[in-house]
């Protein structure tokens, strides 16, 4: 049971991050695709990206 829970805690921030990642330009993209192209897009999507990863493993660790 230890290890199912293991691998679900490995798997969840993954699969979490990935849909922030794709979900990120329709619910902030402004629907501009020059700032959708920008380096400011970009560095707050792999931001949100990140933090919603982090966090969640840090919650399936503890």
């Amino acid at each position: 049971m230890t290890i199912i829970f293991g691998i679900l805690a490995i798997l969840l921030p993954v699969l979490v991050g990935s849909m922030v990642w794709k979900h990120f330009d329709r619910n902030y993209g402004r629907d501009d695709e020059v700032y959708i192209n920008s380096l400011e897009h970009f560095l707050k999507k792999l931001g949100a990206t990140l933090l919603s990863g982090v966090a969640l493993l840090w919650i399936g660790m503890s």
